[in-house]
């Protein structure tokens, strides 16, 4: 549970969110900091309006697909970390070890994802370069 130096984070980054609502430094602070103290449908909320916002980058959808996660909403999660893969999401170690995926990991469609991401790495790294 979270802690009172979490909970004035919070009330500060909302805060500013109010004044800022489409910064998306201050909406990705505001939602991982949802997520470490449990609040997870608003960090899901947050996570929607950033893959509207920053819809290129990889990390919010992988994020979204955490959010999901967590939630037990295991098909849009899939879809989600499905996006985030094919927008460049690499990491294989973090991804295979994330608690917050733990509702997915049996699922055949995320061992997929993982041999997908670890394909591409072996293959970036025998050509040196980019996939």
């Amino acid at each position: 549970m979270a802690d009172q130096e979490e909970f004035a984070e919070l009330d500060f980054l909302e805060r500013v969110a109010i004044r800022l609502p489409d910064d998306e430094a201050v909406l990705k602070a505001l939602a991982d900091l949802y997520t470490k103290v449990g609040l997870y449908e608003k960090g899901l909320e947050l996570d929607r309006k950033l893959v509207r916002l920053c819809a290129p980058e990889p990390l919010v959808w992988y994020n979204l697909a955490c959010s999901l996660a967590l939630l037990n909403r295991r098909a849009e999660a899939m879809e989600a970390l499905a996006q985030a893969v094919r927008l460049g999401y690499r990491d294989y170690q973090w991804m295979s070890e994330d608690t917050d995926l733990r509702s997915l990991q049996d699922e055949q469609a995320f061992k997929a994802l993982l041999q997908q991401i670890a394909a591409r790495s072996s293959k970036t790294e025998k050509h040196g370069g980019t996939p």
